[in-house]
């Protein structure tokens, strides 16, 4: 049986992971290949057979694969093989309109895309609320099936303390520091209208944030993986630039509390019940003209939405009294977005690629 695995056009990361990860902990007979972008095969394990995204040789792979596993549309011109299953577990539950329900979109692409949704076999859903939204969305007419998502186990895992605290120590972060997580999502005008590499601008007013906050706080920045690399950060900034980490599920277990904006890193990291912080100084912008909403952020959120980085800044300040005032909102968040999430998805989802008394060495 050959499966093969992509993340988000090359990465070694998200729910391909841990289905990939499952399969290897339970002795299935199968050969695993990764589709690697070539500036992250240092991410990959040394072992694990890799062939470069968009090649020759990655579409061979893809045309000769028993089951294929990603995370995102595959961008590539394929033909998957007769019988072959193609599980698509998407990457998240949806604030931001996707695909045909997205205000805008480069002319010809999602007509592109509708080729790699026509190969889809299955599709996973995170919650309820997500199933019939990616339904209509992608026009999906094969079976989605609520699963919430193989990434997020760890995150309910016996071993989240042990990954916190080796994840904090490799980063250089002290025990009694406090580690903001800064995840927002990226913006469609910067990434189809660029108009040079280093044009995200920072938010956040650095300044301020040391001034307030002292050397006790520290700001991990995780940009989108669609613009990564379009923000350089400065030496002896308060800012550490974990972009380039492998999996984004490390950073949510080492952080204390997360500040996003419209990013679906908000849905997975109140799994683990810590607080989140929504700075949305271009809230009207994004949501009424560049992409738009499947809901009204402002209501659903279980904090109040923040205008301007002074806002951000007392905000952090005062967490714990925030979080405390707001604490049936978060409840209400966590029951809607994260009911799946109990540590078993990829259990699920591995009973879907191998029902039950199916043969599969191992399992």
């Amino acid at each position: 049986m050959n499966i093969v695995y992509t993340a988000f056009r090359g990465h070694f990361s998200d729910s391909p992971r841990a289905i990939y990860e499952a399969l290897l902990a339970q002795g299935v007979d199968a050969t695993h290949t990764w589709l690697a972008a070539p500036h992250l095969q240092h991410t990959f394990p040394s072992d694990l057979s890799t062939v470069e995204f968009g090649t020759p040789e990655c579409i061979a792979a893809l045309e000769a694969a028993d089951i294929v596993v990603s995370n995102d549309h595959i961008p590539l011109d394929w033909e998957k093989r007769p019988g072959a299953t193609y599980l698509q577990t998407w990457h998240g539950t949806m604030l931001k309109r996707i695909h045909n329900d997205v205000l805008w979109a480069p002319e010809g692409r999602l007509a592109y895309l509708e080729h790699d949704i026509a190969r889809w076999d299955m599709l996973l859903s995170p919650n309820r609320v997500s199933t019939e939204r990616l339904r209509n969305a992608f026009g999906f007419t094969g079976p989605i099936h609520e699963t919430g998502l193989p990434r997020n186990d760890l995150l309910s895992s016996p071993r989240r303390d042990e990954v916190r605290a080796a994840v904090r120590a490799d980063l250089g972060i002290g025990a009694d520091q406090k580690v903001v997580l800064y995840t927002p999502t990226w913006r469609d005008d910067l990434v189809f209208k660029k108009t040079g590499p280093q044009d995200f601008e920072f938010p956040v007013d650095l300044d301020e944030f040391t001034q307030r906050l002292g050397d006790d706080h520290v700001l991990l920045l995780r940009l989108h993986n669609m613009v990564m690399d379009r923000l350089e950060v400065v030496d002896g900034s308060p800012v550490r630039d974990v972009c380039s980490h492998p999996d984004i599920r490390d950073l949510y277990l080492a952080a204390d509390l997360m500040v996003t904006d419209y990013s679906s890193t908000m849905f997975d990291f109140a799994i683990t019940g810590k607080p989140m912080l929504f700075f949305t100084y271009d809230l009207e912008y994004f949501r009424d003209e560049l992409r738009g909403f499947y809901f009204d952020l402002a209501e659903v959120a279980p904090t109040p939405l923040l205008r301007t980085s002074k806002e951000l800044v007392d905000a952090i300040a005062d967490i714990d009294a925030i979080a405390a005032e707001h604490a049936d909102r978060y409840a209400r968040f966590r029951e809607t977005f994260t009911h799946l999430e109990d540590g078993s998805a990829t259990e699920r989802v591995l009973n879907l690629l191998f029902p039950p008394g199916a043969s599969a060495t191992g399992r």
